[in-house]
């Protein structure tokens, strides 16, 4: 057990939300107080990654890249590609990850390479649109596929479903809170369950092509579309499915040997990834004509209700079991980038605190939890995908920048991993190029995340680099109200 001492409570604070209390941790031996354990392995740094990547994507996905390519030829050409992008943007991570060995991923790169404002930009749009929307999207998914069969033949009433998203959400919250090695079990479990699922169309698939059913081949190229704005939206889908791949870095201080099991991890869970989403799309397309995918909101079920007969009732538990353990995942990962940022000075201190007994992140867990819940409850929250996908593009453009400015900048930082310079070349030119479309294709809603990006600036300014006094007393007020309620005390390691 840490030893805590007291210290000046009447001490100032280095900034508005940075406030740490009026406790601090002393070292104990090579630690640093109470910190998060090192509980994760390799097997489950795949598990996580694969876990998060794998959500409703590949079941619904499959539809938007072929209504944006327009051919299956070249739809499945933008699977492979879009593999592989991501493949080359873990590379790079991998890099980052092992040089700047923090848990935080993007806010944490950003902020070494470009300093303070642009880390908390990325932390504050992350707080607000990327990591809720994407945490209700697939709880508002996975409660839709589960209750299904109680109405066959129409869509489950919104309010049951959203009354659903809700509780598994505080579900796995708690699971979340209590502990990390049941979190690492749920991923396990559940991401076995997801790969069977695939494998089980792919068997259906390959059957169906070994009869002799090739028409849906003999002209893949026929339709294909050329213009860049369609080839970016058809990579946006592509790539939503494969989002996640960088959720690994979040928990980077939770990886036992991080140097080695983080790019370990990366280079296993990728390929598997990146192959069973192409065998998968190919089996789709074997099987179901371009009108059968593009007027089916759910590709998987649609698949099941023609090919597995009486045993197609499995497909909507198979989504719902994937969108549940990639939920999970996402809660576990994301947490740690509001803890980390709240440890940084750029939350309030409360984010950053850690329960003493199961040496969890509650504060952020609840937070992350009670901004879902908000966002379940919002008409229409699919439109926000549009918004996510330009600003998670964005940030991730600027992290890879910030890996070729500090080659220049800090040449002599030790880097277990080093990626050949056209790794994030590619990636940056690639990346820079979907931007570029999205604002030709969509100029509203990137107008629109744009502005909402912008809005933390002012918000640095009056919480972190000039703090209003009053924000300050409230945010140690509530940093002392939290650690009595959840037994927490803050972590004091700090990330320059």
């Amino acid at each position: 057990m840490a030893r805590v001492s007291s210290s000046d409570s009447n001490a100032p604070p280095k900034t508005g939300f940075g406030d740490s209390g009026s406790k601090k941790l002393e070292r104990s031996g090579s630690e640093n107080g109470v910190q998060l354990k090192k509980e994760l392995g390799l097997l489950d740094g795949v598990a996580i990654i694969v876990g998060v990547i794998i959500g409703a994507g590949i079941f619904v996905s499959p539809k938007g890249v072929l209504d944006h390519s327009g051919s299956i030829g070249q739809a499945i050409i933008v699977w492979i590609l879009s593999g592989i992008l991501s493949m080359v943007g873990a590379l790079c991570y991998a890099e980052l990850g092992t040089m700047i060995p923090r848990s935080g991923g993007d806010y944490a790169y950003i902020g070494v390479a470009f300093g303070p404002l642009p880390a908390f930009l990325y932390l504050w749009v992350a707080l607000l649109i990327l990591v809720p929307t994407g945490n209700a999207i697939t709880a508002i998914t996975f409660a839709q596929y589960l209750l299904q069969p109680f109405w066959p033949t129409c869509d489950a009433p919104i309010e049951a479903v959203r009354i659903f998203a809700a509780i598994i959400t505080c579900v796995l919250t708690v699971i979340n809170c209590y502990n990390v090695k049941w979190v690492t079990r749920v991923t396990d479990i559940f991401t076995t369950t997801k790969i069977a699922a695939l494998l089980l169309i792919v068997a259906y698939g390959v059957w169906h092509l070994m009869k002799g059913n090739t028409e849906y081949f003999q002209e893949p190229m026929k339709g294909s579309k050329t213009e860049p704005g369609y080839i970016a939206l058809a990579f946006y889908s592509g790539l939503f499915s494969y989002s996640g791949w960088n959720y690994l870095n979040f928990v980077t201080e939770e990886l036992r040997d991080p140097y080695k099991n983080l790019p370990r991890a990366i280079c296993i869970s990728m390929p598997v990834v990146t192959i069973v989403y192409v065998i998968t799309n190919i089996a789709y397309f074997a099987t179901l004509s371009s009108e059968e995918i593009l007027s089916s909101d759910a590709v998987a079920v649609t698949f099941a209700n023609k090919m597995m007969g009486f045993i197609a009732w499995v497909m909507p538990l198979f989504v719902a079991c994937s969108t549940f353990g990639s939920l999970n995942g996402a809660i576990f990962a994301s947490s740690r980038l509001f803890f980390v940022g709240a440890r940084n000075g750029h939350l309030p201190a409360a984010i950053s605190l850690i329960n003493i007994n199961c040496l969890t992140p509650i504060p952020s867990l609840i937070l992350m939890c009670i901004l879902t819940l908000v966002l379940l409850f919002i008409r229409d929250v699919f439109v926000l995908i549009y918004y996510v996908s330009y600003v998670e593009a964005l940030f991730t453009l600027i992290s890879i920048s910030g890996l070729l400015w500090m080659r220049r900048t800090h040449p002599n930082a030790k880097r277990p991993i080093r990626v050949n310079i056209l790794v994030p070349l590619t990636y940056l030119l690639t990346c820079s190029f979907l931007v570029i479309s999205s604002i030709y294709q969509s100029p509203a809603a990137v107008g629109i995340a744009t502005l909402i990006t912008m809005t933390g600036i002012p918000i640095y300014y009056i919480t972190i680099h000039r703090p209003i006094p009053f924000l300050t007393k409230v945010s140690h007020n509530i940093n002392m109200f939290c650690a009595k309620l959840f037994l927490c005390v803050p972590n004091q390691e700090k990330f320059d």
